[in-house]
């Protein structure tokens, strides 16, 4: 089975983004020998990451694409990310846009679900060091946008783990480990 990663890359202060370093570390532990990993990092530019998204699905074609982006609000939390919105993106990218009337896919329902129940997933999940919570809002910049982007392309196939920003306690090797627990899991939903 074919799965697929992308991390972010820098952005605002961020010039470590802790979501591209736990996909690496991610990389590295693998998820066992049935699961074909593949690892992209993607530029905080709507357009761009929209377009590599779209290339996953069109030339990758995963079982599933799973995102995780830095949730800068976050210091100890990871959040398991139900659906991707549509509308609402007012915020400039690194490069200083914002899609065209704030919108993802001119022809796209308002909100797309995961196939993935994150709220189960959330439920039997626990990773020792650091809370776990689930959230039906990603956030209207980058990441919702891609999310919604890969659950349209991928008719659902798709979820968006968020991370807190690197610190002492939270190191891409802990965040690679635990996202390694969580994805095992989930795949046991596919």
């Amino acid at each position: 089975h074919l799965s697929f990663f992308s991390g972010f890359g820098p952005f605002r202060q961020y010039l470590v983004n802790s979501s591209w370093e736990a996909v690496k570390e991610l990389s590295k532990r693998g998820l066992g020998e049935n699961i074909d990993l593949h690892i992209m990092q993607l530029p905080v530019v709507y357009q761009k990451a929209k377009e590599q998204v779209f290339k996953i699905w069109t030339t990758l074609q995963p079982l599933l694409s799973v995102h995780v982006g830095l949730a800068s609000s976050a210091k100890a939390l990871i959040i398991l990310e139900q659906c991707g919105k549509n509308k609402g993106y007012q915020e400039m990218d690194a490069c200083g846009f914002h899609p065209e009337g704030g919108c993802c896919m001119l022809d796209g329902p308002e909100k797309i679900e995961s196939t993935i129940n994150m709220k189960t997933l959330w439920k039997n999940i626990s990773v020792e060091g650091i809370h776990i919570t689930f959230s039906r809002d990603a956030g209207r910049y980058i990441c919702d946008y891609t999310y919604y982007a890969s659950l349209y392309y991928g008719k659902g196939r798709a979820a968006f783990i968020h991370v807190p920003p690197l610190s002492t306690s939270v190191t891409a090797e802990f965040l690679g480990k635990a996202l390694q627990t969580i994805i095992l899991e989930m795949l046991k939903q596919c």
